[in-house]
């Protein structure tokens, strides 16, 4: 493992813990995979390596997602602008400020896991006229790449974004599967131009690929046991919990 992971090998239990819990909380509600582990991750690890090794399991469980599902040719084809801003955002991004490694990282990924929370909280949602996606589709591309290269985190504000846009319910998960995608492939670009892969970080993100999708398979069989909105709301209130926790630390 890496330096840190080498001289805390408990810190492997942990890791396994937390991507079966997110893995879980994927399969149990279609998403939430990075978000959860990297907030717990930071918990035990600086914020770079957990985006590092968080690579990996975000990849294939997000490729697994959007292949399920008949209309990825016609959702490339219509979000390719936010897509393309948010790859080329996050490179750039990282390049000025540091991928994963600005000093404001914990202060700002705390600030986005609170506001991704009381997003999915609220009973509103946004509408985005299709008159509008010409231009908004880029904005929001460009905030959510900056949003990746500070944070490793690339739900705010895209997945409101593609949320308003009134798609499907198989469409709007595919959509976000291809959107998840697109951002971990920049991530990875972007840690691995700041020399942050190493052999040993990818050993651990193997583990976490293993423990990912061991969640995944758990939270899929147990869904239909569970009623989805009201551990979406557990799920909700820990993540707000969770982000004040992180800002709040970021200060002392």
């Amino acid at each position: 493992m890496s330096s840190y992971m080498s001289s805390y090998p408990a810190t492997l239990v942990g890791l396994t813990f937390i991507f079966i819990f997110a893995g879980f909380v994927k399969g149990t509600i279609g998403m939430g995979l990075p978000t959860v582990a990297i907030a717990f991750l930071t918990l035990l690890m600086p914020p770079a390596e957990a985006a590092t090794i968080l690579i990996l399991p975000s990849f294939v469980t997000n490729v697994w997602q959007l292949a399920i599902g008949p209309e990825l040719g016609a959702l490339a084809r219509r979000l390719w602008p936010l897509l393309g801003a948010a790859a080329l955002a996050t490179i750039a991004a990282a390049r000025w400020i540091g991928a994963v490694s600005s000093p404001a990282t914990l202060t700002v990924l705390g600030a986005a896991i609170v506001l991704y929370a009381i997003i999915g909280l609220a009973p509103l949602r946004l509408d985005v006229p299709a008159r509008h996606e010409v231009w908004l589709g880029p904005l929001v591309g460009g905030v959510t790449g900056i949003m990746t290269a500070l944070t490793g985190v690339f739900v705010i504000p895209a997945v409101p974004y593609m949320q308003g846009l009134r798609l499907a319910p198989d469409a709007l998960v595919q959509a976000l599967g291809l959107s998840f995608t697109i951002s971990t492939i920049a991530l990875a670009i972007a840690l691995a131009d700041a020399g942050q892969f190493q052999l040993p970080t990818a050993g651990a993100s193997l583990l976490a690929l293993a423990a990912a999708l061991g969640g995944m398979h758990l939270g899929q069989r147990v869904r239909a046991r569970l009623q989805p909105k009201t551990f979406r709301l557990c799920f909700l209130i820990g993540l707000l919990l969770l982000g004040a926790h992180l800002t709040l630390r970021s200060f002392l």
